[in-house]
């Protein structure tokens, strides 16, 4: 047995394809690529000394190696990315899967992983408590004992023996109603796998909650800043239909001048064709009080009948243009009128959403930064 774990060693328990980042040691704000495409990341377990690492190499380069710890916490920061913090390393890494079942499988591993750690730790605390020195026999030198974890023996006990510190239990209520008030806030938007949540952008030399805490409240600015800019596009929304409708407007004094316009004409038309009958009125009387010749009198009936036809012409264009303008003068005037009242109801709803936002934004920065301040507290007692 002893042979057969020398020779055997480390070996691989998971393996999948990721890219890899690491978070910028100067402004521990930003990710760079620690890797040039997906490259295949793998759990370890080292029998020898009960260890489990996570382990990615592209080329001669190892670009993550990164000794898994209880207190470790692997946080979902979006649907194909997340990170966790690796303190001994002074780092954080972080991991982009093709998909979100490739992210939620290697969550699972984390998490079996983690509690196998703690399975180890509970059973070596409940043998230390009682007194024992024998060791515990193994079935397999190069077994990983995540098995093991999820069936106990039956003198191991499964909760944390008393001798654990007090201050690590206060730390751990701490971190619960970190995490308890930071889901709230984001409303299911981050699956975390451990105790506590942890920004994407978290430092990792600075403690897991008050890097939680400046997250959240670097989302919550984020959030606000972008209210107010849908506000202000909301508003210039409005500005340009009231342009538009002015525009509209401008349009449809055009069209009244030019109906006026062809109003006036008809009644000069009018005043022409009276005129054209009293001359050939006059010249009637004149042809029968004179006896003027026949075909002079011809003349002057084929000039009226001209008229006469000239003026049913002109009066089927005047209805004919009176009647599309004015359709088409109502139609516009109704959209536009339509389409400012959509854009006023609209800015009101969205200034309404805004308000009730800002409103519960502002109480949550307040819950947020008394909540930051007990973890603080608890911190430095």
């Amino acid at each position: 047995m002893t042979a057969g774990k020398e020779t055997m060693g480390e070996q691989p328990i998971f393996t999948c394809k990721a890219h890899v980042f690491h978070i910028d040691p100067k402004t521990k704000r930003s990710w760079m690529s620690a890797s040039s495409a997906a490259v295949s990341v793998s759990f370890f377990y080292d029998s020898s000394r009960n260890l489990y690492r996570i382990i990615s190499v592209e080329g001669t380069k190892a670009v993550i190696n990164s000794t898994i710890t209880a207190n470790m916490t692997f946080t979902k920061t979006s649907q194909k990315f997340g990170q966790w913090s690796d303190v001994r390393a002074n780092t954080v890494y972080g991991l982009g899967f093709a998909s979100e079942a490739e992210l939620g499988k290697f969550i699972e591993k984390f998490q079996e992983v983690k509690e196998a750690i703690q399975a180890q730790q509970c059973g070596a605390t409940a043998k230390s408590s009682n007194g024992s020195g024998a060791a515990t026999p193994v079935a397999s030198a190069t077994a990983s004992p995540l098995l093991a974890a999820r069936a106990p023996a039956a003198d191991e006990p499964p909760a944390l023996s008393p001798a654990q510190p007090k201050s690590e239990n206060d730390e751990l209520m701490v971190h619960q109603r970190a995490h308890s008030v930071s889901s709230t806030l984001q409303g299911g938007g981050y699956a975390t796998v451990g105790r506590a949540p942890r920004g994407p952008l978290a430092s990792a030399g600075a403690p897991p909650d008050a890097s939680n805490a400046d997250s959240t409240e670097q989302q919550l600015r984020y959030e606000n800043d972008r209210l107010k800019l849908a506000l202000a596009q909301s508003s210039a929304n409005a500005k340009k239909w009231e342009v538009e409708l002015a525009t509209l407007k401008s349009n449809n004094l055009r069209l009244t001048a030019a109906l006026q316009e062809s109003t006036a004409n008809v009644d000069e038309w009018k005043r022409q064709l009276h005129q054209y009958r009293e001359e050939v009125a006059r010249a009637r009387h004149y042809a029968t009080g004179k006896g003027g010749d026949a075909n002079e009198v011809e003349q002057l009936r084929q000039r009226v009948a001209q008229l006469d036809a000239e003026l049913t012409q002109k009066n089927e264009e005047l209805a004919q243009i009176t009647k599309s303008k004015k359709s088409e003068q109502d139609a516009e005037a109704k959209l536009a009128q339509s389409q400012l009242e959509l854009a006023l109801a609209a800015q009101d709803g969205q200034k309404q959403v805004i308000h009730a936002l800002n409103d519960q934004l502002s109480r949550q920065i307040d819950e947020l930064s008394n909540i930051h301040r007990e973890i603080n507290t608890a911190l430095q007692t």
